[in-house]
């Protein structure tokens, strides 16, 4: 387990309804930072792209703390989506608790590169992929063209899965 003792995962299906609040309350948060409910460049997550989803809930109380998933690229890579954490809970890890989750989860499903991006105003999302070892890259697929998006990657191995095994 990765962060805090207090952090359990469960891997859902797009459909949880505790996973879809959870994205609503991001987007919502979202819409406010850019001033405009249309912030999303490229098509929103779905369940037919989604190879994975968790939900982060804290040990204890059985509170949900955060979400994210990975959405299928290519046979090779994935990108992180919807990584969000509930503002009572951040501060403590979570985030990043998530992020390494979700990289052990794509080495399970056999990815070699993980990607994400975050836009200009997501100062936080930015930090997070930086301080977990994200290299800033051209902007890909429907981020091309965006000038507010930021776009990172990072290559995911056997040996990310067994180092995160062994901490």
């Amino acid at each position: 387990m990765h962060g805090s003792r207090r952090i359990i995962f469960r891997r859902v299906p797009w459909d949880n309804p505790v996973g879809a609040e959870l994205r609503r309350a991001q987007q919502a948060e979202l819409a406010a930072r850019f001033g405009t409910p249309d912030h999303e460049p490229g098509p929103p997550p779905s369940d037919a792209d989604v190879a994975l989803f968790l939900i982060a809930y804290e040990r204890c109380s059985g509170q949900p703390l955060g979400c994210g998933g990975i959405r299928h690229l290519d046979e090779a890579t994935g990108e992180i989506k919807r990584v969000y954490v509930l503002p009572y809970a951040r501060g403590s890890e979570v985030a990043s608790s998530i992020l390494a989750v979700l990289e052990d989860c794509a080495a399970e499903l056999g990815y070699s590169e993980l990607r994400a991006e975050a836009g200009s105003v997501q100062a936080d999302g930015i930090r997070l992929y930086e301080s977990s070892g994200y290299a800033r890259v051209p902007n890909f697929g429907p981020y091309a063209e965006a000038a507010t998006s930021r776009c990172f990657a990072k290559a995911i191995s056997s040996r990310t899965l067994a180092a995160s095994a062994a901490s």
